[in-house]
């Protein structure tokens, strides 16, 4: 049969779908990773925001257009949420939520609501199966955070951690597959070993593989000392930093019961440019949290403009039933002026953005090409600038070249 896993929010869920799509494979099925006509369809939902949400629910009806008399199978963390707002839908034959997922892959017989009580230890029961030339792979799942505004720990659960020897054993085999791979994990920073927080240890680990580069998925700042970059700068590793801020403001991180200051979160920065001078640190910031005013966002306008991300994932707050923030129902901001600020920091990231592109103008750049799109191939550098190329390269092939203007979302770069 055909049959596509379409995924929608983190790397964690894109993982979780491509080890869904080998055990797949090897019943013989055709596997697709995108929207296109297929007998079967399972969805991997998010539920970060209201948003995500709504895109979860859009998606049954996108794929009941190309493909009316369809199955649809539900997971992950929206019918986690919420399983009924899928159980009423046309064609859904069985709605999982976040826990043992995999098991829908080996059971599309299946009919109903599979909600299980989420683990309190690693499900070690995935296999990444990369779909492009950077493959993931899951060291953690869960978060012991529980930000105000977050309902992700109550639909992942508590925080656990892969063993090493199983995460080793993934990325032997990958390294001569792929030519990046990427740790991913609900809080990756909150990876342990017997208890203790171990993300330097699994990283020296990383340095004999050489024809392999690697990154790590979004990092609390806390998780990032000496000890950490000394390992870092032992492996492949990429330089970029995906360092998670939320608010550049310290009355709105407290009432997001983030757990550090702004001055805590520019220590973290100025020790990164310390061992990767050049490091490419983007983030995330909600705008319009519980009550934020305009001196509240203006402090994190300009905490931004100082820190100088080279990039920045903006999201206007939407309020989640059932996570503290929705309980002590602070004063809500209005659609128009979340707006109004999500546009005036976008105005900004893309200032610096191309300021932080331009510091590479005319340098040489270690490009992973992935794919062709029109005349151009396009790939990352290893600090995450997205580059465009027209000379004849090789797609999963490295290739020098130098960096000559901003282009597009990233960087015209013409071949040594």
């Amino acid at each position: 049969m055909k049959i596509a896993v379409l995924t929608l929010g983190c790397k964690v869920n894109k993982y979780e779908s491509e080890s869904m799509m080998l055990a797949l494979k090897e019943q013989g099925h055709e596997v697709f990773s995108h929207l296109t006509f297929a007998d079967i369809y399972i969805i991997n939902t998010c539920a970060v925001t209201n948003e995500a949400e709504r895109k979860s629910r859009q998606m049954v009806s996108r794929c009941l257009a190309l493909n009316s008399g369809a199955k649809v199978y539900i997971c992950g963390c929206a019918s986690q949420n919420n399983a009924s707002q899928f159980q009423k839908l046309k064609n859904v034959n069985a709605v999982y939520g976040t826990a043992n997922k995999a098991r829908l892959a080996l059971d599309l017989e299946s009919k109903g609501t599979h909600i299980e009580k989420l683990p309190i230890v690693y499900e070690d029961i995935y296999k990444a199966y990369p779909t492009q030339v950077r493959a993931y792979v899951k060291i953690q799942d869960g978060c012991n955070n529980f930000c105000s505004y977050c309902l992700i720990p109550y639909l992942r659960g508590r925080s656990r951690s892969r063993n090493i020897i199983s995460i080793l054993n993934e990325i032997d085999d990958l390294s001569h597959k792929v030519k990046e791979i990427v740790l991913t994990g609900i809080d990756v920073s909150d990876y342990k070993i017997d208890g203790e927080k171990a993300l330097n240890t699994l990283v020296l680990k990383l340095e004999p593989y050489k024809n392999v580069r690697f990154r790590l998925s979004s990092l609390e700042q806390g998780v990032v000392d000496e000890k950490l970059l000394v390992a870092l700068k032992k492996s492949n590793f990429c330089p970029h930093f995906h360092l998670s801020l939320q608010s550049g403001c310290d009355s709105v991180l407290k009432r997001m019961n983030r757990k550090y200051t702004t001055k805590d979160y520019i220590k973290t920065v100025k020790i990164i440019r310390k061992y990767f001078k050049n490091a490419n640190i983007s983030t995330d910031i909600i705008v319009g949290f519980g009550g934020e005013t305009e001196n509240e966002f203006k402090k994190t306008y300009k905490f931004a403009k100082k820190i100088k991300f080279s990039n920045i994932h903006i999201f206007p707050y939407s309020v989640r039933q059932g996570t503290v923030a929705q309980k002590q129902k602070y004063l809500e901001v209005d659609k128009k002026t979340k707006k109004l600020r999500e546009k005036k920091l976008q105005k900004l990231n893309n200032k610096l953005n191309k300021k932080y592109i331009n510091k590479f103008k005319n340098k040489i750049l270690n490009i992973l090409i992935e794919e062709k799109i029109d005349d151009y191939y396009v790939g990352y550098s290893e600090n995450y600038i997205r580059c465009y190329i027209k000379d004849n390269v090789k797609i999963n092939e490295f290739v020098k070249a130098k960096l000559k203007y901003t282009y597009k979302d990233g960087a015209f770069c013409v071949c040594e």
